[in-house]
């Protein structure tokens, strides 16, 4: 159509775009969207709940109201089951931490040395954790407290998550929106409030960095979004904000300093370099890399590290592009032709440069998931149960306009890094659920709009003069995409009735299986703590089986302050937790030599092993036990990384070998390997074991972890003395024995044959026994003449 150059037409256009229409928001071809569960028509923003304007700003206020109390609440099934607890094993250590920086002060908190973790090392608590999540916590105590609302800190730990799954609702909503529309960002919001690949690190309980990290990050990707299509400085630098909270609670903070000079890059090979990208990332990479290095923990690495490197590249990328452009305008072709040939020569000579040193140095692959296998969040990841909608909606996405460039490229930075490691699930979260919400909203928009209204599309704006005399400067105008030839001239048909109910409630159905399926998957799954482990009956009564808090609190009890506690490092922070005594090896894992050591002393013979605990100053051992009601995340299952871990650094005195039959087996009956049975772990473990027959069907000393009966039956502990099992058996602690003041003498005493007392005959029948020791009259012997 013609644009009229009518200043009141003109006028009601814009009104209509402010109005959002009947659909929620300006798509990226520039018209007015129909989202899903959003009516109304035309209108301004003047006219309150009488205008369609009103009614969806307040129905979207309602839907995101909503999704927050469902992610709120499903969140809470651990709380709801069991108690207000902290789970896992970091929580604990975070947890001890927030209640250190709210009694002491974020200066002591900073300068905190912890002489209760890594004995005799100890630690340096300040320097070496990102504090955003302590410092987010402690802010709202001490705000909560300053409005005479008492609330423990631990309350404020536990429901943390929960609270700020609302707030990543929100930011994942403004997101969506940005990219697409209102309607596709509410659908959005209420996937990402229940998706169990975002629950299952954030469920109440769950203090730890993740749980806050998300919003941050999705947060920082709105406000990148905002400050690259409007230019302003002002949203650059809330993005550098937001990316400095990303940065002091997360180290996926690395995510977007990637990312970011990805999209960028992207961006000039599409060439669609504008002001206001330069802008933008220049403001973004000075401002966010100045506040990056004030967290402690991080300092200098985005200047020495390989994880910024590219970004650094890509701001001289962009310096030099932007320098080109400049010349381009005042040299001669012939001049800017030869400048560019001698700028590129230039710039590929300083790279092979580059690349050489740090391949000599050693310091070119840039890991950010370069950890071993050895724990669960590190195997490689199963998508279907945490994303259930990324299956049937792959179809959908690859029909999406290219313009928008942010979210493909999200897409396949998230879904690659995700693969690596089942952990980074977390960041593939966010995305899948706005990649599904985008195609919800488009089959809604299509299967429930007017054909009317779509065969009479509404006025352009006329500022798409400004675009056909700029034809190369596609990404200037926020939210508006031009459309091909092809796709403005198409006739689009109508549906009928039936099709479009057919539709609208497969996809409702579909919609409706995948809320059945997260509240399962977070019911069952995601909602038991470890602290506290529980089974069932036969007749679906629930047993509760505390004995990790059992234990714990009989360490605080009978334990001297100052006791030393030898354990693998999965239990150090909840024994400086909850048990509140010293660890030698914690879940920090800094130190490799350390825990060698201690992998060593449990693999040894005991005699071997107490030389290392004397060493160490170790008081009480513990470890975990699950043989009896069949637990499988005991120490035994978790033998071979302590043998393998102990081999690195003391390959002469362990080796994984010895431990197996000569088969290749790693068997605790009979046929196991002598050391093994011999091992100080075997011994704590099974030690009084085989004096147990569990149940009529099985011999005394049954594993049930393992179905086999142990080989090992007759254990006695020389060195170490039994002070506390729990109730059952699932963590032992063992005394370690002082030394002797004078050792015992290696000869054996002389064998005297005690001499037989004399019984007449005349007497033996009347006498029955006869006095011990009994004083002996010695008659004096008569003197002689001749002596004197």
């Amino acid at each position: 159509e013609p644009i009229s150059n009518n200043p009141q037409q003109k006028h009601s256009v814009s009104a209509q775009e402010k109005g959002l229409g009947a659909g929620g928001s300006v798509s990226g071809n520039g018209r007015p969207n129909t989202a899903a569960g959003c009516g109304g028509g035309g209108g301004g923003l003047s006219g309150g709940l009488t205008q369609p304007a009103g009614w969806q700003s307040l129905l979207s206020f309602t839907i995101l109201f909503l999704a927050w109390l469902a992610g709120f609440s499903s969140r809470l099934f651990a709380v709801i089951r069991f108690e207000s607890i902290i789970h896992e094993f970091d929580p604990w250590f975070n947890y001890r931490s927030t209640h250190h920086l709210s009694t002491n002060g974020f200066y002591e908190f900073l300068n905190w040395f912890d002489e209760r973790a890594w004995y005799p090392l100890g630690r340096i608590v300040g320097g070496t954790v990102y504090p955003g999540l302590m410092v987010t916590a402690g802010l709202i105590h001490y705000l909560l407290n300053l409005l005479n609302v008492t609330v423990h800190i631990r309350d404020v730990c536990v429901f943390l998550a929960p609270i700020f799954s609302g707030l990543t609702a929100i930011s994942t909503f403004l997101l969506t929106r940005e990219l697409w529309n209102q309607g596709a960002g509410l659908l959005a919001a209420c996937f990402i409030a229940i998706v169990p690949g975002y629950i299952s690190r954030s469920v109440a309980g769950s203090f730890d960095n993740e749980g806050i990290a998300i919003f941050a990050l999705q947060f920082t990707y709105y406000l990148w979004v905002k400050s690259v299509k409007t230019g302003s400085v002002f949203w650059t630098i809330g993005c550098c904000l937001s990316y400095f909270y990303m940065v002091s609670a997360w180290g996926g903070y690395v995510f977007i300093i990637n990312l970011i000079p990805l999209h960028v890059f992207v961006l000039l090979l599409m060439q669609r370099y504008s002001r206001r990208l330069y802008i933008a990332y220049s403001t973004f990479y000075i401002v966010g890399l100045v506040l990056s290095m004030q967290i402690p923990f991080v300092g200098f690495q985005p200047i020495r590290t390989s994880e910024h490197m590219a970004a650094a590249g890509v701001f001289a990328l962009l310096q030099a592009y932007a320098f080109l452009q400049y010349l381009k305008d005042r040299l001669t072709k012939q001049e800017f032709q030869t400048l560019f040939f001698l700028g590129v020569s230039l710039a590929a000579g300083v790279v092979f440069l580059t690349v050489i040193y740090l391949t000599y140095t050693g310091e070119t692959a840039a890991t950010m998931a370069t950890q071993h296998h050895s724990l669960a969040q590190h195997m490689p990841s199963l998508y279907f149960s945490p994303l259930p909608l990324i299956n049937p909606i792959k179809p959908v996405i690859l029909n999406l306009d290219t313009e928008r460039l942010f979210d493909p490229v999200l897409s396949a930075f998230a879904v690659y890094f995700a693969g690596v490691m089942v952990r980074l699930m977390l960041t593939l979260t966010p995305v899948v659920c706005m990649l599904s919400a985008i195609a919800f909203s488009s089959v809604f928009e299509h299967y429930l709009g007017d054909d009317m209204k779509r065969e009479n599309p509404p006025a352009e704006d006329s500022s798409d003069e400004d675009d056909k005399r700029n034809s190369g400067n596609l990404y200037d105008k926020a939210g508006k995409v031009r459309k091909h030839v092809s796709e403005q001239d198409r006739p689009e048909e109508g549906l009928g009735p039936n099709i479009k109910s057919i539709v609208t409630m497969l996809m409702l159905m579909l919609l409706m299986m995948f809320a059945v399926h997260c509240t399962w998957v977070t019911s069952n799954a995601y909602s038991s703590p470890s602290v506290v482990l529980a089974s069932y009956n036969h007749d679906g009564s629930r047993n509760i089986l505390d004995d990790f808090r059992e234990a714990y609190y009989w360490l605080r009890q009978n334990t001297d302050e100052h006791a030393r506690v030898m354990s693998w490092w999965d239990y150090g922070y909840q024994i400086a937790g909850m048990a509140n005594r010293t660890t030698l090896v914690d879940n920090n894992t800094w130190n490799n030599s350390h825990i060698a050591l201690v992998g060593k002393a449990m693999s040894s013979n005991e005699s071997a092993a107490y030389e290392i605990m004397k060493s160490l100053d170790v008081d009480y051992v513990l470890i975990i036990f699950g043989g009896v009601i069949g637990y499988s995340g005991d120490d035994i299952n978790k033998f071979l990384w302590m043998v393998r871990i102990a081999e690195g650094e003391h390959p002469k005195d362990i080796r994984e070998s010895d431990y197996f039959t000569p088969q290749g087996e790693f068997r605790v009956d009979k046929a196991g390997s002598p050391t093994l049975l011999n091992c100080l772990m075997y011994k704590m473990s099974y030690y009084r074991f085989g004096e147990m027959q569990l149940d009529f069907r099985t011999p005394p000393g049954f594993d049930r972890t393992r179905n086999a009966e142990i080989g090992n039956k007759d254990i006695r502990l020389k060195h170490l003395e039994e002070a506390f099992t729990s109730e059952h058996w699932l963590v032992r602690i063992y005394r370690v024995k002082k030394q002797e003041n004078r050792q015992a003498l290696d000869h054996k005493l002389r064998n005297v044959a005690a001499k037989q007392k004399y019984t007449s005959k005349k007497t033996a029948k009347r006498k029955r026994g006869y006095v011990k020791n009994k004083l002996v009259l010695k008659k004096g012997k008569k003197l002689n003449k001749k002596s004197v």
